[in-house]
């Protein structure tokens, strides 16, 4: 994508790891649906073994969702846009048959995945909030942090920064794709056969709802529930 992420690395440090390093993997030709799920999932390059360690939330209730922090240079219609773009992305995550769902809940109240509109445009990294895995981080679009426990995989909390730079055309593509790697799929691919057609492509910000192989990956990520 045109803009700055970082994902995926596991940081062998218990009894929480943060996930934010490798951002694609480049291939060529469609790929089939256990390629590019093992792609998108631990950053596997078609037929190699994983580069990330896989790493999934607990699936006992939904996942609570907080727009946090607005900064000023985002109020008026970025911020509209931004908060309309937050409410499609989870309802487009909701109806994708994957046996996770999120929910959307107010600042303040207790959250999993918690979204940063940070005043910053990359330049420097960001400093002076308090908040972790924001401060120290240098962000031109946007960025998910994501927390798991080492030896289980499973993820603790994520947070996605979004900074100046990012085009106010782009935040539904940007929001789908950063909820969606929040959920444990962190690596995007560049390649050109799936420009416009996945959330996942490193080169361009055209799909704002999930492709076909990306929804896949999501339910072969989070089995739906009988």
């Amino acid at each position: 994508m045109l803009r700055a992420f970082l994902f995926g690395l596991m940081l062998l440090a218990p009894p929480c790891a943060a996930a934010s390093a490798e951002d694609y993997v480049e291939t060529e030709g469609l790929l089939s649906d256990d390629d590019f799920y093992r792609l998108v999932a631990c950053a596997a390059p078609p037929g190699e073994p994983c580069r990330k360690a896989l790493v999934r939330w607990p699936v006992d209730r939904p996942l609570r969702v907080q727009l946090t922090q607005i900064d000023r240079v985002f109020l008026g219609g970025k911020q509209k846009r931004a908060r309309a773009a937050l409410v499609r992305a989870i309802k487009f995550i909701n109806r994708a048959g994957a046996g996770i769902t999120l929910r959307q809940v107010s600042p303040g109240a207790e959250a999993d995945i918690w979204i940063y509109l940070i005043d910053t445009d990359g330049e420097a990294p960001i400093d002076g909030t308090g908040i972790e895995g924001v401060d120290g981080a240098t962000v031109t679009g946007a960025r998910v942090i994501v927390w798991s426990r080492s030896g289980t995989g499973e993820i603790q909390r994520a947070r996605i920064i979004f900074g100046t730079r990012l085009n106010i055309r782009h935040y539904e593509s940007a929001m789908i794709e950063e909820l969606t790697q929040a959920l444990g799929l962190l690596t995007d691919i560049r390649n050109p056969a799936y420009l416009g057609t996945s959330i996942f492509s490193q080169d361009d910000n055209e799909s704002k709802d999930l492709g076909a192989q990306d929804l896949m990956a999501l339910r072969r990520h989070y089995p739906p529930q009988e």
